[in-house]
């Protein structure tokens, strides 16, 4: 059973919950935005910006209502492992981290990543450093 499947919480009462969460760990920015098939949220924590896009395929209200109540549990559990040292900020959200070019760092990771699992060879490290000149 997936987490939060029979949740009753309305998705608008999910995303105020996150922007508490983010508030009480200090985000000092936070902003959300819905497309058809997905949402967005985005955040600064400690001057890094971090984006969850948010899958929504299916428009099935109690669908949607359970992927926020798991968006609102991740956020939630990656700021509380900063929080007690159990982790670092850069390490929890590194994938979620937004570059120069907008994109994610995993969206820009997970095609070298298979790159390598595939061809057994180290990505193109140049990439990253273009990345930043950006």
């Amino acid at each position: 059973m997936r987490y939060a499947s029979r949740t009753k919480v309305p998705i608008a009462k999910s995303r105020m919950e996150i922007e508490q969460i983010l508030q009480r760990y200090k985000a000092d920015q936070f902003g959300t935005a819905m497309a058809d098939s997905r949402a967005m949220v985005q955040f600064r924590v400690s001057n890094w910006m971090v984006r969850f896009v948010l899958p929504l395929p299916n428009k099935n209200e109690q669908d949607q209502r359970q992927r926020w109540r798991a968006l609102c549990l991740t956020i939630k559990a990656k700021l509380e492992a900063v929080e007690s040292k159990i982790t670092s900020f850069e390490t929890e959200f590194l994938p979620y981290i937004v570059l120069p070019s907008g994109q994610t760092f995993g969206e820009f990771a997970v095609p070298q990543l298979t790159e390598l699992k595939e061809k057994g060879k180290m990505p193109n490290l140049d990439l990253i450093e273009d990345q930043t000149k950006r």
